[in-house]
């Protein structure tokens, strides 16, 4: 075997260490392993990150190291047990390219990474492991040619971390977990998992490319004595075995991690031969306006002169898409779906095709069964562009027939209530626009404050684009508690108008979706340009310049020569300086602020804003305010 070793970290407390490996691997013949103890050495393309297997009683542990520290204690990576397998090759390769996502937080992707690939054999059994090493993650998928084994498969990956680690979770429509000893988690733990090491680096434990690996559920983590490990339900029984890759994520900054691109590097490429449809875009949603009684008296409700008014605003202000939420069927049954009668949805569908404003049409599964072959095709014939899809539940085969069943039908798809993260399906299948990864605005009011809100941008949003519902201008009105599905309780919304607005650029999604009446945003017009003019989907470049948790975010997006800025803060407020030396040498640009006032108060006073105008320059620096549980917003343009 001859074991390809690229450049390493100098750091002195590991020089001898790698050395030593180095000579000893040049001992090894080439294609076949002499001894199945030595261990396997990857390295990253920058010679940073250290990847360091063993192979021993047909189980592999492995070690990571970044820039000399030690991120993983020895950790355990399996696939299937009581089959005796040795090494008999190990092939290396290094990959340099770019591509293009259909949209995304970045129009064009580097995937660079070192790779090497172990192949275990016995009497035509064939296992392979796959290992990447990138400059900012490292990634694992076994493959196997017997699918007699899968009945034995227990893909398993561990995660020794070091001691004093802390690590942060997702947990449903609730607040995020953490900070928690790892030593004190108790499940569910979803994915992604935010470590937070002694040092200050970052760490994130993830999954990617499960759209590929047929047979397996939605990963899981688990806690055995001091260290975490994860785990995929194995769903069938036949066919060969190509695992999810198992990924960490790493980064000295934790903002960082919602940019890292490993994780779509991983995702099988594109599946649509034409992706002119796909267009990500803004939408106005009926559903949580319901009840509100606009300044002129009328009242929004499921009916025909409702949505045609948010047509109207929706044409007016260019807005891509109007989504028709729960409630315009009544029943549903095998290639059946009765419409409500307190609406005419097909004057609603030429209205709409009269003004240029593209539908979107929820679907409900619990309330009965359309035919699934057959839903997307109706759903198209109707003349819509999306279907919002509800309650699929964790059903991995279920979610990925979906996709691409609405692929086949020119749908883009939303998914909701505790949807599948499959993340990087948005490079395989961009007609998967967003979901509800997350605890959206207004559900469970209970546990949704300003902190909740930074903790899910930073924890949630790793695994992909989310659909959180934000931009909400009229907080009085619904603390108000005179909307049909407003907060459980009265006053408990807590937000101000201008974070509002920020987090609609803060979370990413191809998919903005806005939950507010077209009046409430008429009477804010001049905050509403900061939402309206974002180019959603679309972007050039994206930077997070400042993040903390549960303390503020802050998330820059280039279009072009445009920059959109959106910043967050906790309850306790914060301050802020932004760094304008992203900007092109030597130009003046325009900057319009978005900003709380002296007086804001996302209790107290919520609708107090300020917009002004100003032009900056390369290597300016604002200094932003942000009253408690508020943000700030900057739109910059030559």
């Amino acid at each position: 075997m001859r074991i390809r070793v690229h450049s390493i970290n100098s750091n002195m407390k590991l020089g001898l260490f790698f050395l030593c490996l180095i000579m000893l691997f040049n001992g090894v013949g080439q294609g076949v392993l002499g001894n199945s103890k030595n261990p396997i050495l990857v390295n990253s393309p920058d010679g940073k990150v250290n990847l360091k297997l063993d192979y021993e009683n047909n189980g592999f542990t492995y070690q990571l190291y970044w820039d000399g520290e030690l991120l993983v204690k020895s950790s355990l990576i399996s696939l299937i047990s009581g089959v005796e397998l040795d090494i008999s090759t190990t092939t290396s390769r290094t990959v340099d390219e770019n591509w293009k996502p259909v949209w995304g937080q970045f129009s064009s992707i580097r995937n660079l990474f070192n790779e090497t690939t172990i192949l275990l054999n016995n009497e035509g059994v064939e296992v392979s492991l796959i290992c990447r090493v990138f400059n900012n993650g490292i990634a694992f998928r076994f493959i196997s040619n017997k699918n007699d084994l899968i009945k034995e498969a227990a893909y398993r990956c561990d995660f020794n971390l070091p001691e004093n680690s802390s690590i942060y979770f997702p947990f449903g429509e609730r607040e995020p977990e953490g900070p928690i000893d790892v030593r004190e988690a108790v499940g569910p733990i979803k994915l992604p998992v935010v470590v937070e090491l002694s040092s200050g680096k970052h760490l994130s434990l993830m999954e990617s490319d499960l759209y590929s690996a047929h047979g397996f559920g939605v990963m899981n983590f688990h806690r055995e004595q001091d260290l975490l490990y994860s785990s995929n339900r194995v769903e069938t029984t036949t066919g060969d075995i190509t695992t999810p890759w198992r990924v960490i994520l790493f980064e000295e900054a934790i903002g960082n991690l919602l940019t890292n691109t490993v994780l779509l590097n991983l995702a099988t490429p594109n599946q649509l031969d034409d992706v002119s449809w796909v267009k990500p875009g803004i939408t106005l949603w009926d559903w949580r306006v319901h009840g509100y009684e606009a300044p002129d008296g009328f009242q929004y409700g499921i009916n025909t002169e409702s949505y045609l008014r948010f047509i109207d605003f929706a044409a007016e202000n260019g807005i891509d898409y109007f989504l028709i939420d729960d409630a315009w069927y009544t029943e549903i049954r095998e290639g059946h779906i009765e419409h409500s009668d307190k609406l005419n949805l097909s004057k609603v569908i030429e209205y709409a095709e009269e003004r240029g404003v593209d539908l979107l049409l929820y679907y409900d599964r619990r309330k009965g069964s359309y035919g699934d072959e057959n839903l997307f095709n109706h759903y198209q014939q109707l003349g819509m562009k999306g279907i919002k899809y509800g309650f699929m539940k964790e059903d991995v085969s279920f979610t990925r027939k979906a996709i691409e069943l609405s692929a086949e039908s020119g749908l883009l798809i939303n998914f909701h209530d505790s949807p599948v993260p499959f993340t990087g399906i948005s490079r395989t299948f961009p007609n998967a626009i967003t979901k509800e990864y997350c605890h959206a605005q207004l559900d469970a009011r209970r546990t949704f404050t300003p902190d909740t809100f930074i903790k899910m941008a930073l924890i949630n949003a790793i695994q992909g684009p989310l659909d959180m519902n934000n931009g909400n201008f009229d907080i009085i009105g619904i603390n108000s508690g005179k909307r049909d599905k407003g907060p459980r309780k009265t006053g408990t919304y807590h937000s101000t108008v201008v974070a509002e607005a920020a987090r609609t650029l803060i979370i990413f999604s191809g998919l903005v979706c806005l939950p507010d009446a077209p009046e409430s945003y008429r009477a804010k017009h001049d905050l509403f340009e900061f939402i309206k003019q974002q180019p959603v989907g679309k972007w050039d470049e994206t930077e997070v310049l400042h993040g903390k948790m549960g303390a503020y975010i802050s998330t820059a997006r280039r279009y072009g020569q445009q920059w959109f800025i959106g910043s967050a803060a906790s309850q306790k407020g914060a301050t802020l300086d932004i760094e304008l030396d992203f900007l092109s040498e030597g130009k003046t640009y325009q900057i319009t602020y978005y900003e709380d006032s002296d007086q804001t108060h996302y209790i107290s006073n919520p609708e107090a804003y300020i917009v002004r105008r100003g032009t900056v320059k390369k290597g300016d620096v604002i200094n932003l305010y942000m009253a408690p549980g508020g943000g700030h917003c900057m739109w910059i343009r030559p």
